[in-house]
C-alpha cells in the first residue's frame, strides 16, 4: 500500500505520531483541519442566524472557502483525500448500504461508498447554502460580493432567497445528522472509533 507520508515509518512503534504495524495514517492534516473547521463554521452560522449577522456572514464566508479548498484537495491531495479514492456510482453505494443492513459491510481505510456519496452531497448542500446566503445578503443588506448583482432585483426576491437559504441550511443539517449516524454505525460494525481517527489521522491497518 503506498504511503503518502514517507517520514512515517513502522520501525519506531513506541513513538507517538508514527505508523506502526498495527496502524496507518489515513487522514492528512488538511483533511482534519478542514473537517473540524467546517463543523465549527457551519454550527456558528446555523446557531447565530440573524442574532449576530456579521458573525453569521463571516462564518458563511469561511464555509465557502473551506468547500473550495476541499474541492481542490479532492483533485490533488493525498491518496484517501482524493475523490478518485472514494467516489463510487449508485450501484456501489446501494450495494454497500445493503451490506450494512446485513452487517456484512466491508471495511475501508478511507471513506466507504456511502460515506463518499454523503461527502459529495454535503459539499453541494454547503455550497448552495452559502451562495444563497451571499445572494440574500446582497439583496437585503446591499453588502457582500453579490451586492452589485442583487441591488436591482424586485423586493419579493428577498423573501424567496430567505426561504431558500433557510431550507438549504436545514437540509444541510439533516445531511449532517445522517452523516453522524453513518459514522456511528460504521464505528460499531468495525469496532473502531472513526471520530477519533478524524482527530488523530490514524486507523488500524488492514481491511478486516
Amino acid at each position: 500500500m503506498p504511503n503518502d507520508y514517507p517520514n512515517d515509518t513502522a520501525t519506531q512503534p513506541n513513538r507517538p505520531g508514527l505508523e506502526t504495524p498495527e496502524r496507518i495514517r489515513v487522514w492528512d492534516p488538511l483533511v482534519r483541519v478542514f473537517h473540524w473547521s467546517l463543523v465549527g463554521a457551519f454550527a456558528t452560522a446555523f446557531i447565530l442566524e440573524d442574532d449576530l449577522l456579521g458573525v453569521h456572514v463571516w462564518a458563511g464566508y469561511l464555509v465557502l472557502a473551506l468547500v473550495a479548498v476541499r474541492l481542490v484537495w479532492g483533485l490533488i491531495g493525498t491518496r484517501h483525500a482524493r475523490f478518485s479514492d472514494f467516489v463510487r456510482g449508485p450501484r456501489a453505494v446501494l450495494a454497500y448500504l445493503r451490506a450494512v443492513l446485513s452487517r456484512r459491510a466491508p471495511r475501508y481505510l478511507g471513506h466507504n461508498p456511502a460515506g463518499g456519496a454523503m461527502i459529495l452531497l454535503l459539499l453541494i448542500a454547503l455550497a448552495a447554502t452559502g451562495i444563497s446566503g451571499l445572494a440574500l445578503y446582497g439583496a437585503e443588506e446591499f453588502a457582500g460580493p453579490l451586492a452589485g448583482v442583487m441591488r436591482g432585483v424586485p423586493a419579493f426576491w428577498g423573501e424567496v432567497l430567505e426561504e431558500t437559504h433557510e431550507v438549504l441550511a436545514n437540509l444541510t443539517l439533516g445531511l449532517i445528522l445522517i452523516h453522524v449516524a453513518g459514522v456511528l454505525v460504521s464505528s460499531w460494525l468495525h469496532r473502531e472509533n472513526l471520530i477519533a481517527a478524524m482527530i488523530s489521522g490514524y486507523k488500524r491497518q488492514g481491511l478486516e
